[in-house]
């Protein structure tokens, strides 16, 4: 029962530290100048490691010391969280564009008519090449972590389960199993809401003083301290492997009951062909593959929706994943399996409620498509008026010589947003004795007044925003209604020598067809959607503006396509 404790516990810290960057993965790409596209092939390549590394230790299961190798797995785990978190100190502070002059940025973004030169020296002063070189470390430290979390995770859960059902007595071990596996499931709606905490500190906490940051966190600028996580996740990590190095090679078991095992001597190609041809296995596997594609996806860039689609801040989306869409799964799980165990179901039974639930997932689903509102107007980007913005030689910004690259957006009297206090023309900023911004004035692109107030003007998509999250979250149940039925029916359905092969062939094919592809397909179909991109170094780093409508259709076309495939 102590080592089930120890499991339970190194499981849930395990995946707080691979849930964690799912979480914090918008405010990653902000900090660093990352594309949709990267930060998805970065989440999922921790399964990489993970692939490679589960089929030989199936294999050698019995033949090892099953506890000890688990510790040394735990101690790469908690090594591969420390690593995630050492960009942000190998790196200098966070810079961004700001109307007050301070410590570190004597410039300001306002219109400066009739000075070229001191717009012209701030964007080439920020290329240097140890700009550059910087990124290709943060990429490269962050990539080997996830390589290593991968690799330390592959004895953990495998040994872990034999273990615990070789030396607990049959009747005891399924409640063990349950416990393990409603842990796997709590893990990451844990790992989110630690999210949600630690992105309402700033990221540079530990390198300024609270009184030089003049940003809140509603800010678009606005980076959270993303890397604080991984140090919690990693430490916690590291105290769950201690007792592991303690535990025996074998246990007494429970109660002594004669246990026969299976004798295969037939070879792996053999097996492998007879269950992959097997028409209920294949199908079902393959159903498997739809839903893991799409949760893949969702799980990692549902944040980044809910922050461009509703205008939330990193921190509220988080602690609605995790306090509402998460719990659903696990509700939705719990509710099939208790079907099963009422009505002893049989397989076509099993199967019957498996294209139900979908159906009326996929029901819950379509409306989603439409919830939503249009991207806001941003002068040069999104909107045109027929003051001439956007054609240079009669611009109302024309004598202000605004860097491209600025970005600190501001909301006009009119309603329209524009990058920066530059670009709209802003001659003036008033600002609050505690030093953050007020207003801008003197705004020569802005009609009437000319005023400005900071900040986006946001998607006034509010009012939509909890029909969205309600009707998510039944689809999340309705889908996950057939998590158990779809187990059953591969484990019922195949002969009970491959059982234990089956299941394992089963997650590899999860893991190579779902789970690593999944995030980057979602992160390329958004990166599409990109309709103003970041550019530094003269490369294309993180999208500022999303075309919304797009942007939706695109992220939950894809979830209705696999939804579908599921079906």
């Amino acid at each position: 029962q102590f080592f089930v404790f120890c499991h339970g516990l190194l499981q849930l810290s395990q995946l707080l530290v691979s849930g964690y960057l799912k979480s914090s993965i918008s405010t990653i790409e902000r900090r660093y100048g990352l594309s949709s596209q990267t930060s998805g092939l970065l989440a999922s390549f921790n399964e990489v490691g993970n692939t490679l590394l589960i089929v030989f230790v199936s294999y050698f299961g019995s033949r090892v010391h099953r506890p000890r190798l688990i510790g040394c797995g735990a101690i790469l785990v908690s090594l591969a969280g420390f690593l995630m978190s050492l960009p942000h100190f190998i790196t200098g502070p966070y810079e961004y564009d700001q109307s007050v002059a301070s410590t570190f940025s004597n410039t300001t973004d306002l219109c400066q008519p009739g000075a070229p030169g001191a717009w012209a020296n701030l964007s080439a002063a920020s290329c240097t090449p140890h700009a550059s070189r910087e990124n290709h470390e943060v990429l490269l430290v962050m990539f080997v972590a996830q390589a290593l979390l991968g690799i330390g995770g592959v004895p953990i859960q495998p040994f872990g389960i034999s273990y615990i059902d070789d030396f607990a007595s049959e009747r005891n071990s399924p409640l063990y199993l349950g416990i393990l596996f409603s842990v796997t499931v709590i893990g990451p709606g844990v790992a989110f809401m630690l999210g949600s905490a630690m992105l309402r500190f700033y990221v540079d906490i530990d390198k300024v003083g609270a009184a030089e940051v003049q940003l809140t966190n509603k800010d678009p600028r606005w980076v959270g301290a993303w890397w604080l996580g991984f140090l919690v996740a990693a430490s916690l990590v590291a105290l769950s492997a201690l007792p592991y190095f303690f535990f025996p090679r074998e246990m007494p078991k429970e109660v002594r009951e004669v246990l026969l095992t299976p004798h295969t001597s037939e070879c792996f190609p053999v097996v492998l062909l007879r269950n992959l041809r097997h028409p209920v296995y294949l199908l079902v596997v393959l159903a498997q593959v739809n839903i893991s594609a799409m949760v893949a996806g969702l799980a990692t860039f549902m944040g980044k929706f809910l922050e461009r689609q509703f205008s939330l801040t990193a921190s509220l989306a988080n602690m609605i994943i995790g306090a509402v869409n998460i719990p659903g799964a696990m509700l939705g799980i719990v509710v099939g399996g208790a079907i099963l165990k009422r009505f002893q179901m049989s397989l076509r039974q099993c199967s019957a409620l498996c294209v139900l639930g979908m159906l009326l997932c996929l029901l819950g689903a379509f409306p989603l498509l439409f919830l939503g509102c249009p991207t806001q107007k941003v002068a040069g980007v999104t909107y045109w008026d027929s003051s001439g913005f956007g054609h240079h030689d009669l611009e109302c910004n024309a004598q202000c010589h605004c860097p491209e690259k600025g970005f600190n957006p501001v909301c006009g009297s009119d309603g329209v947003e524009y990058t920066s206090p530059c670009s709209a023309g802003c001659r003036n900023v008033n600002i609050h004795p505690n030093n953050s911004v007020l207003n801008y004035t003197e705004c020569s692109c802005i009609p009437g007044r000319g005023l400005a107030r900071p900040g986006p003007c946001g998607t006034g998509c509010s009012h939509l925003f909890v029909p969205f999250v309600v009707l998510s979250c039944l689809a999340g149940i309705l889908a996950s209604t057939s998590h158990t039925p779809s187990f059953m029916l591969i484990l019922r359905s195949i002969q009970p020598e491959d059982k234990s092969f089956a299941v394992g062939i089963q997650f590899m094919l999860l893991r190579v067809l779902a789970w690593m592809p999944g995030p980057v397909l979602y992160g390329s179909a958004i990166d599409t959607t990109c309709v103003l991109w970041e550019r530094r170094c003269d490369r294309r780093a993180a999208c500022r503006y999303y075309n919304n409508t797009l942007f939706r259709q695109r992220y939950l076309g894809l979830q209705f396509f696999f939804e579908v495939g599921a079906f």
